[in-house]
């Protein structure tokens, strides 16, 4: 299911990052994109692996999800046993490349952050 647009803007969104948001919100989606680009075309069970801590049922539901908003591609093989595949489209692609800045300031941030309540 594709994601549904709140109220605000005429086309049902306040700005870019809202619309990004809709595509990426939640847990575990930046984390299934991040991994379909560092191991690209990969079965299903292999990304549940790549991302532990994910149950099956949220990871099926956020690539479906993923799919119909377009930055993921479902690849069926009609063989005995059936054999599926994930990878990025070219927009996912690029939904990883405007994530870049975003990974780095959170690493800065990692490196750099202070325990709660060490301000004085």
């Amino acid at each position: 299911m594709a994601t549904v647009n709140r109220p605000g803007g005429p086309d049902g969104h306040v700005c870019g990052i809202d619309t990004a948001m809709e595509v990426i919100g939640g847990k575990w989606k930046v984390l299934i994109l991040w991994a379909l680009h560092e191991h690209p075309r990969r079965r299903f069970g292999e990304l549940r692996r790549l991302l532990p801590g994910v149950t099956e049922k949220v990871l099926a539901s956020h690539l479906r999800e993923l799919e119909a908003d377009g930055v993921v591609r479902r690849f069926s093989y009609d063989e005995v046993p059936p054999r599926v595949e994930y990878a990025l489209t070219e927009d996912g692609r690029r939904l990883n490349e405007a994530l870049g800045p975003l990974a780095a300031w959170g690493r800065t941030r990692a490196r750099v952050a202070e325990p709660v309540g060490a301000e004085g």
